[in-house]
């Protein structure tokens, strides 16, 4: 077993012993994602980004991990590979924004 998945199987059974299962439906873990990843930005607002992580780094921490335990339970939920949906959404980034178009500039 990859280590991905070794790591939804232990969310799944830290979640499932505590009788949480009915309320992580897809809806609600979409909006629980977006919810940490604002709480997150939260830890931006204001500041530089030197300051948010000199001031912040151990929720930053947190937050991001919120964000990644949300999204990993989602894919469970619908049965989608982490792995794969990652390398075939680079690629279609990749041939949205080829190298020889971008050629250093932010193109989001």
């Amino acid at each position: 077993m990859n280590e991905i998945k070794q790591l939804i199987n232990s969310i799944i059974e830290f979640r499932d012993a505590r009788g949480w299962k009915p309320h992580h439906n897809p809806k609600d873990l979409a909006i629980s994602l977006s919810i940490e990843a604002a709480e997150l930005l939260e830890d931006f607002q204001w500041k530089s980004s030197e300051e948010a992580v000199e001031q912040n780094m151990e929720n930053i921490k947190e937050e991001i991990a919120d964000v990644f335990i949300y999204g990993l339970m989602l894919c469970s939920e619908l049965d989608l590979d982490v792995e794969t949906i990652i390398k075939d959404k680079i690629e279609k980034n990749g041939l949205k924004y080829p190298i020889s178009d971008t050629n250093g500039r932010n193109q989001g």
